[in-house]
């Protein structure tokens, strides 16, 4: 199981033009209280926080938008139809006929129902 620290906190903040910025919750500068952000630079390479401020490109990411119902939970309706059928280990090389108890009985009920 996975334990998320007071790191793992980040405040998001969107700008006009649809940016958004994630600042750390937990750090800031000391002598300035400026916050640290998440930041990459043109390479892809992470920046250090104290070096990333909110105006600069490296903190600006776009969020992408996804469907709702791709992370909705599933309910045990669904599990159940979505579950692939499950084989069964057969006895003999010969198939089985499933209806031969069916084709025994309608006889003896139709001479039952007859008397």
């Amino acid at each position: 199981m996975e334990h998320f620290t007071p790191e793992c906190k980040f405040k998001e903040c969107v700008f006009e033009n649809y940016y958004v910025t994630y600042s750390s919750i937990l750090y800031r500068q000391t002598q300035s209280g400026r916050a640290w952000y998440i930041g990459i630079n043109r390479d892809g390479q992470v920046m250090k926080g104290n070096r990333v401020k909110k105006t600069k490109g490296a903190a600006h990411f776009l969020p992408k938008l996804i469907e709702v119902a791709m992370y909705r939970e599933p309910s045990l309706h669904d599990i159940g139809e979505q579950s692939p059928p499950r084989k069964t280990a057969k006895t003999s090389d010969s198939p089985t006929n499933q209806n031969s108890k069916k084709d025994k009985d309608p006889p003896a009920k139709l001479a039952a129902a007859a008397s």
